[in-house]
């Protein structure tokens, strides 16, 4: 019997995309489905954040991140632009934000499809291996998705068409992310157990197992 889990993600997190290439390999080896449901970043859902945390906190994550990636072999560097318009200096978080939104919408689009996870792992590396300056221009994400199988323009005209629609599944997807146990991305949830983090991802495998889980 196929196991599912949810997977709350955001597009900005470093941690959400290094935990991509490990629950790819899960769910290449086991009879798993992943939901991949995207929530926007913390800077959007939580207004002021960055300016109530610790200034060490933001600086962690950097150097963090990026340990993380090298240990794991994961190709790795901070998007250029960074999804969310936020002024480091300040924390002042944009009142517009062109790219986060969009590609938010994106993935609750393909989570109504049953696609999210696919067309995530397809984008993302776009944004964080390192490999293109300027993510947001020319057609990056468009041929990152065409080779698996995504028609980004006809994508960007539906959102385009009716973008409430999509923003009622983020909202959805916030609220069962909140009411999952924890706050933070990539947070997996199998049967109402929250695992948060990149680092979890061997304890969620573990309590998969016990309840059934098989290898493909």
């Amino acid at each position: 019997m196929t196991l599912s889990v949810d997977l709350f993600y955001s597009f900005r997190s470093p941690y959400s995309y290094l935990a991509l290439p490990r629950t790819l390999k899960l769910v290449e080896e086991y009879d798993l489905a992943v939901n991949l449901r995207p929530v926007y970043p913390i800077a959007v859902r939580v207004p002021g954040f960055f300016k109530k945390a610790s200034p060490q906190f933001a600086r962690y994550i950097v150097l963090d991140s990026r340990r993380v990636a090298e240990h794991a072999d994961i190709p790795f560097r901070f998007p250029r632009p960074d999804p969310i318009v936020q002024d480091m200096t300040t924390l002042d978080v944009a009142a517009e934000q062109p790219y986060i939104h969009r590609l938010t919408r994106l993935g609750a689009m393909m989570q109504l499809e049953g696609r999210s996870f696919a067309f995530t792992a397809a984008i993302a590396p776009v944004l964080w291996d390192g490999s293109v300056a300027g993510w947001n221009e020319g057609d990056h994400l468009a041929r990152a998705a065409e080779k698996a199988g995504f028609d980004l323009t006809a994508m960007d005209a539906a959102i385009s068409a009716d973008p409430d629609r999509f923003e009622q599944v983020i909202t959805e997807n916030e609220k069962d992310h909140a009411a999952s146990g924890h706050w933070g991305v990539p947070t997996f949830v199998f049967e109402n157990e929250p695992f948060f983090g990149q680092d979890r991802i061997d304890l969620l495998l573990w309590r998969l197992q016990g309840k059934g889980l098989t290898k493909r």
